[in-house]
């Protein structure tokens, strides 16, 4: 059965034309003409990349520093002993900060923040969390800038707009690029920061055509198709 679509998505689907491959500047003003919901949506930018997951010298991830943030307000947990580490993790605005406490609570399935840090004394005992916190995208890691003493310079780039990302396994990759009430330039030059940084992921082993299709969309919104062929020859 045909899942019945809302009025207000319906309305913004006219506004696609589905034979047309859109730039990113016009993609990024469609979206943000969508009719509006009583929230402000999410905004992604969704790719089907040409690599296979399953190798593990094909996997695409990395972080970006978005120019205008992402629009969401970030809860940062960060593992770390009472110490030089800890007490700056406070004074950068992390919301939870601690060792042992947060260690036993997360074995118990405690997972109400969206990035973890730890100081890499701390992850000796993180690392056992890994079926907590990896299947969530939760388990801190040095690729990422989230395993580090300096804790007050991770959290000031996580709170200020850097999002990580990282291939799924079926070869999709969903990036956070902003918010529905950003304006149109905030969404482009966001979005444009993403695929140099999806770019500068892709891994040397993968061959072919990299990026597959791409497209934009906010939360309760049909997709638009984008036009990657600026990014390079990926």
């Amino acid at each position: 059965m045909a899942k019945r679509r809302s009025k207000r998505y319906r309305e913004a689907a006219k506004k696609v034309d589905s034979s047309k491959i859109y730039d990113l500047s016009a993609a990024t003003k469609l979206v943000t003409e969508f009719p509006k919901t009583k929230f402000d949506e999410t905004v992604e930018l969704a790719f089907r990349l040409g690599v296979d997951p399953r190798q593990s010298d094909q996997m695409v991830r990395g972080t970006v520093a978005l120019p205008h943030g992402s629009g969401r307000t970030v809860r940062v947990l960060v593992f770390a002993k009472d110490g030089p580490s800890a007490d700056a993790a406070r004074e950068a605005g992390a919301e939870f900060v601690g060792f042992e406490e947060y260690l036993e609570k997360c074995s118990s399935g405690w997972v109400d923040f969206d990035v973890a840090v730890a100081t890499p004394e701390a992850m000796v005992e993180v690392r056992k969390l890994g079926k907590v916190l990896g299947p969530r995208g939760l388990m801190p890691n040095p690729k990422t800038g989230t395993v580090t003493d300096d804790t007050a310079k991770a959290i000031q780039e996580i709170k200020a707009g850097r999002v990580e990302f990282k291939i799924d396994k079926t070869a999709n990759l969903h990036v956070t690029v902003g918010k529905a009430s950003f304006t149109p330039q905030q969404l482009e030059e966001n979005s444009r920061a993403v695929l140099d940084a999806v770019v500068k992921a892709k891994p040397q082993t993968s061959k072919g055509k990299f990026f597959k299709s791409c497209a934009i969309s906010s939360a309760m919104s049909p997709s638009v198709p984008v036009d990657v062929k600026e990014a390079g020859s990926v």
